[in-house]
């Protein structure tokens, strides 16, 4: 992925506070074994455990050969995300028509190392893992490799655990621009209010007060 300097992550804490507040549900994606072939993408919730992620994926599945196969994955999130009009971004005293559109983002992508979970203990560890996860007020019973309502559905799905080789994560908001561009587009973001833009609005104006005026923020030792 391409990041340039201004877009990117201020430190791991960054990336990891904003997956907090995201949904944990993104893109897998793995090469097709047969190179003339598209990659396969896998839309898949996940759980961050240490340096892992934790995903499970029916055994119909077609992906299991090409995951098997694959020396490493990417695993994608995307959100906060909005369209930043010309009109919106027009350099000071030009007509606003001669503008440059953008798209605004953040995004976090996991290069892992995939192992396939096929032992009914292990597997069952892994759901009772995204179940603490996504479900934390519990009201579900024990998922054991031998007891039901869950264990004899184990055999229906596969897991995977995902070890976490690097994170490039990368905030997209306009922050090398000055401080009253970005200003004022916040502003924007809040008055449209469609889709994402108030999730923009928030990261924009939090990365605005990290950050303040990128060309004294990246001279600074």
């Amino acid at each position: 992925m391409f990041i340039q300097p201004w877009d990117a992550a201020l430190d791991d804490s960054e990336w990891r506070e904003w997956l907090k507040f995201t949904d944990r549900f993104g893109v897998l994606a793995v090469n097709n074994r047969d190179p003339s072939q598209a990659p396969l993408v896998l839309p898949t919730h996940f759980t961050l455990a240490g340096g892992d992620l934790l995903v499970h994926l029916a055994r119909p599945n077609p992906v299991w050969p090409h995951l098997e196969a694959a020396s490493q994955v990417r695993l994608t999130i995307i959100g906060d995300h909005a369209y930043i009009p010309t009109y919106w971004r027009a350099q000071a005293g030009g007509p606003d028509e001669n503008g440059v559109p953008t798209s605004y983002y953040a995004t976090v992508q996991f290069v892992c190392k995939p192992t396939v979970v096929d032992d009914p203990k292990e597997k069952a560890e892994l759901l009772t893992a995204q179940l603490a996860d996504f479900q934390p007020e519990g009201r579900h019973p024990e998922v054991a490799a031998d007891s039901p309502p869950y264990g004899r559905m184990l055999s229906g799905i596969r897991g995977i655990r995902l070890d976490v080789l690097r994170v490039e994560a990368k905030f997209k908001y306009d922050d090398h621009n000055p401080i009253d561009h970005r200003e004022r587009v916040i502003g924007l973001l809040g008055q449209r209010a469609d889709g994402l833009d108030v999730g923009a609005a928030v990261q924009q104006r939090r990365r605005l007060d990290a950050i303040g005026d990128w060309r004294t923020h990246r001279e600074k030792p």
